[in-house]
């Protein structure tokens, strides 16, 4: 009983660390605030015996800041054929698929979306994860997932609603984008 209540801290731990992700609309802070908690989230899950969902967190991490310096399209394919050999290699219930299609679909985001794009499909993916967490029994897990979901879609909202009045909420992010170019 105690592993359990050690891997459900690490888990709330994961949730402290992962609260404030998507209201980053610098892409450099938000990336390496979502590898943090997917590194935490990922030990989380080895602890509660979901090893699918614990590589794909883990792989979540390290893709993520790898992100940061390529948005090759062989790196990324080497993300999703890692995450696709690893975790359909250890599953043994369909929910199990739900994190390992996340992490596909956020891989695909963070190295060809932009902007508001890539908050839309990192939402689709929060809710394949939101699910298997509440399925798998996760407390931290559960709640982060669902906080993203929330924060995220009412962060999408603003941010769709800036662009409609012609406000550019990603201006910052484009502009260093340019310098660095």
């Amino acid at each position: 009983m105690t592993a359990y209540w050690v891997a459900q801290g690490v888990g709330v731990l994961a949730f402290v660390v992962g609260i404030t992700t998507f209201v980053n609309r610098d892409e450099r802070r938000f990336k390496l605030q979502l590898a943090g908690y997917s590194a935490i989230i990922g030990v989380h899950f080895f602890l509660m015996g979901a090893s699918p969902a614990g590589m794909s967190a883990e792989l979540n991490a390290i893709r993520t800041v790898i992100s940061l310096r390529t948005r090759s399209l062989w790196v990324m394919g080497i993300f999703i054929a890692l995450t696709l050999g690893l975790g359909l290699s250890k599953f043994n219930h369909a929910m199990e698929l739900l994190p390992i299609f996340g992490t596909v679909a956020s891989t695909w985001a963070l190295f060809r979306c932009k902007g508001l794009t890539t908050r839309c499909v990192m939402w689709c993916s929060t809710a394949c994860w939101v699910t298997h967490n509440f399925w798998l029994g996760s407390i931290g897990g559960t709640l982060i997932e669902g906080s993203f979901l929330v924060m995220n879609g009412l962060n999408i909202i603003r941010f769709w609603r800036m662009q409609r009045r012609g406000i550019d909420p990603f201006k910052v992010e484009k502009e260093v984008q340019q310098q660095e170019g």
